[in-house]
C-alpha cells in the first residue's frame, strides 16, 4: 500500500496507517509517498491549483512497484476501519485501475487550509485506487512530470475506460458529500479531517480520535518496555 504524504498532514498518514496495520489479517506494506525519497523520479513544479504535495506523485504507484503485481494506494486523510484484505480481494484482472466511481460534485470553492476547491468529472476516484501494475505501464515517471492533471486524475493514460473497475462505495466513503453509513470500510475526511479544528466533529470524528489514541497508546508502551 502507497499512501500520499504531506506534511501539513503527517498526524493523518500515522493514525491511517496505524489503522491499516490494526486491522489487517495479513502482512501489509505501507510506503508514504515523500517528496524527499522521490528525488530525481518525481521533478516537476509545485502547480497553483494542487492542494496536496502527492497529488501527482500517486500515479508513480506502479513504477514504485516495478509494473509487477496489484498495488493499493490512498489519499492520506482517510481513516480504515475494516481488514484490507477485503479490499485486496477485490482484485479483478480485467481491469488497469479499480476506483470507487463517485459521482463527486463539490458544492464550495474553499477546501481545508484554504486550498481551492475543484470541481472535474471524475473527481475523487483516484484517492484510492487499486492499480495492476503490468497494466499501467503508461504512468512513466516522464509522463507522471508532464501529462496535465486531468490527463492523469481523469485517467487518460488509459486506452479505454473499460479498463477502469469499479470498488463497492464503502471502500471510499466521502463524508461530507455521501449519505452518513455505519458500514464504511474506508472513511475519507474530503473537507478536511478532525485533526482540524474546523471539522473537529465531521461524521468518523470520534473513530479517527480514538484510533489516534490507540497508536500513541501503543507508542507509550513500546517506550515504557525499553525503558
Amino acid at each position: 500500500m502507497f499512501i500520499g504524504y504531506d506534511p501539513r498532514e503527517a498526524v493523518a498518514f500515522g493514525v491511517l496507517a496505524h489503522s491499516i496495520h490494526a486491522r489487517a489479517s495479513t502482512p501489509v506494506s505501507v510506503t508514504p509517498l515523500m517528496l524527499s525519497q522521490l528525488a530525481g523520479v518525481f521533478t516537476r513544479q509545485r502547480e497553483a491549483l494542487q492542494s496536496t504535495e502527492f497529488a501527482f506523485t500517486r500515479f508513480l504507484t506502479p513504477h514504485l512497484s516495478g509494473y509487477e503485481g496489484w498495488s493499493v494506494f490512498t489519499d492520506c486523510d482517510m481513516l480504515v476501519l475494516d481488514d484490507v484484505a477485503n479490499l485486496w480481494a477485490l482484485r479483478d484482472d480485467r481491469y488497469a485501475v479499480m476506483v470507487v466511481k463517485h459521482d463527486h460534485r463539490p458544492r464550495e470553492a474553499v477546501k481545508f487550509l484554504g486550498q481551492t476547491q475543484t470541481a472535474y468529472p471524475k473527481k475523487n476516484w483516484s484517492s484510492v485506487m487499486l492499480f495492476n501494475n503490468a497494466r499501467c505501464r503508461a504512468l512513466t515517471p516522464q509522463y507522471v512530470n508532464t501529462a496535465t492533471g486531468l490527463e492523469l486524475h481523469q485517467f487518460k493514460w488509459l486506452a479505454d475506460e473499460a479498463l477502469i473497475g469499479e470498488l463497492p462505495a464503502r471502500w471510499n466513503h466521502l463524508i461530507g458529500y455521501d449519505p452518513p453509513r455505519r458500514d464504511a470500510a474506508l472513511v475519507h475526511y474530503t473537507l478536511g479531517g478532525p485533526y482540524f479544528e474546523e471539522y473537529r466533529d465531521c461524521e468518523y470524528a470520534g473513530e479517527w480520535r480514538r484510533e489516534r489514541d490507540r497508536m500513541l497508546a501503543c507508542e507509550q508502551r513500546e517506550r515504557a518496555a525499553r525503558a
